[in-house]
């Protein structure tokens, strides 16, 4: 089997590469390339267990970033064991074929428990007293401890919140590298986030996410460079692509209004209650899976849905069958954003009774996906002041929470999920091997066999 890398370039699309990514548009204009028809939703999970199976979420379950757990009447985003993942994976395919064939895979998700021979994933360590110290998890287990000694403790906070740069990825392509020296996997896995971030904050603003765009063909360079000299092909591809939005939709405090959410009270703030609610929303960026505890509702709840600025279209029954998203896990409806819309999570009717998690970065806690995490109040000057005097009493043994995340929906400008209307903003599919073949156009869960194809040489 022929040694590859997929270098999954988070957010990357036709319309990014130009000026702003020299080495990334040489690749593109001396390999074969291909637009990928994105998966509803086009959000990282849901792509990323596509690609990797070649199944639809119908089919592997992976219905969103997250969604509501029936059994235990939970909202849950971000879990990390691959056993979610109900269908085979690549590399147990190609194990099949060749036992000696190995997979490293470096920071793609569900990435806890899973066949691959080496993984590497974050996982933070949250301690007694409230802190939440940066880590990751790996297999083997000694695979953490050498590439964090060796490369310093991975950077968590550039991961995600308003701190993300450039930092997270470098250290993810670096332990790629040093993974793959130590190893020699045919198979490569390396997911690069960054610019997931700034186009989120600032929309396709070019003069405000060249500087990402550079810092990205920088990193991208330098694997590329790297696994040839191993003797490597290299796949570039992406998720999905990220388009421009104004207009944040609050579908749980329209549900609210109608008296379909039920609201938990708890020291004086509000808390919402999946459990006991007639039907809320799931939001995870332009889709939002619709939870109905009360089924004879379905269609009042879509209809009110349907009048919604911002909805584009709500599926039930058929229809989503339709989008191949007829799972258990999938919501009883399921809600599509308009082009320039998003999906908030936003349940409490007074910010100053939102929930204590609100103002902070917690992915596990919200019942929803909230990019707003990536973002500090622009009018607070002082913002960095109270973060430097929050760390100074953590350090000290306080007790303390970083609450500095606003309550500001319109201060993001980028959102993903929906299938956009230009094909420049859809995910990418870049191969550096001369004698693939594959079309222009290719599905999302074509890219399993293509990837297959390239590792078996049989392109």
């Amino acid at each position: 089997m022929k040694k590859t890398v997929v270098i999954n370039v988070v957010g990357l699309t036709q319309r990014l590469i130009g000026e702003h990514t020299p080495f990334i548009e040489s690749f593109l204009k001396n390999g074969r390339s291909a637009y990928i028809d994105p998966v509803v939703p086009a959000v990282t999970c849901s792509a990323q267990s596509t690609y990797l199976t070649g199944k639809t979420p119908s089919e592997h379950g992976i219905v969103g970033n997250g969604w509501y757990f029936k059994d235990e009447c939970e909202i849950k985003f971000w879990r990390q064991s691959n056993k979610l993942v109900e269908s085979e994976k690549i590399w147990d395919k190609l194990k099949k074929m060749d036992p000696h064939f190995s997979c490293a895979n470096l920071f793609w998700w569900y990435n806890m428990y899973s066949t691959a021979d080496f993984s590497v994933t974050p996982r933070p360590n949250y301690l007694a007293d409230g802190r939440k110290i940066p880590d990751i998890y790996s297999h083997p287990a000694e695979l953490r401890d050498t590439l964090q000694e060796e490369l310093g403790t991975f950077p968590l906070f550039h991961f995600w919140g308003p701190k993300t740069s450039i930092k997270s990825s470098k250290w993810i392509a670096d332990a790629a590298i040093r993974t793959d020296e130590m190893h020699n996997p045919t198979l490569s896995l390396v997911y690069l986030p960054h610019l997931d971030y700034n186009i989120q904050r600032h929309g396709l603003d070019f003069k405000k996410i060249k500087k990402d765009l550079n810092e990205i063909d920088a990193e991208v360079k330098k694997l590329v460079s790297y696994f040839k000299q191993r003797n490597a092909q290299v796949i570039l591809l992406s998720e999905y692509g990220i388009t421009d939005v104004n207009n944040p939709v609050h579908l749980n405090r329209i549900l609210r209004s109608k008296g379909y959410l039920s609201i938990r009270i708890e020291r004086g703030l509000e808390l919402l209650d999946a459990g006991a609610s007639k039907a809320f929303a799931v939001a995870d960026h332009q889709v939002a899976h619709v939870y109905l505890n009360d089924p004879t509702i379905k269609q009042e709840v879509k209809a009110l849905l349907e009048t919604v600025t911002g909805v584009e279209k709500v599926l039930s029954g058929e229809e989503i069958e339709k989008a191949n998203l007829a799972h258990e896990r999938c919501g009883d409806l399921v809600a599509i954003a308009g082009p320039d819309s998003w999906f908030t999570y936003y349940f409490w009717l007074d910010d100053a009774k939102a929930p204590d998690y609100a103002r902070m970065v917690d992915i596990h806690k919200k019942p929803g996906y909230d990019p707003v995490e990536m973002l500090t109040d622009p009018k607070d000057k002082l913002v960095m002041a109270k973060v430097a005097g929050k760390l100074l009493k953590k350090k000290m043994g306080f007790r303390t929470v970083l609450d500095i995340i606003p309550l500001k929906a319109t201060l993001v400008k980028g959102s993903h999920g929906r299938v956009p209307e230009d094909k420049a903003d859809f995910p990418i599919f870049i191969s550096d091997n001369p004698t693939s073949s594959f079309p222009k156009d290719i599905a999302a869960t074509e890219v399993f066999s293509i990837l297959e194809n390239h590792i078996t040489q049989t392109t």
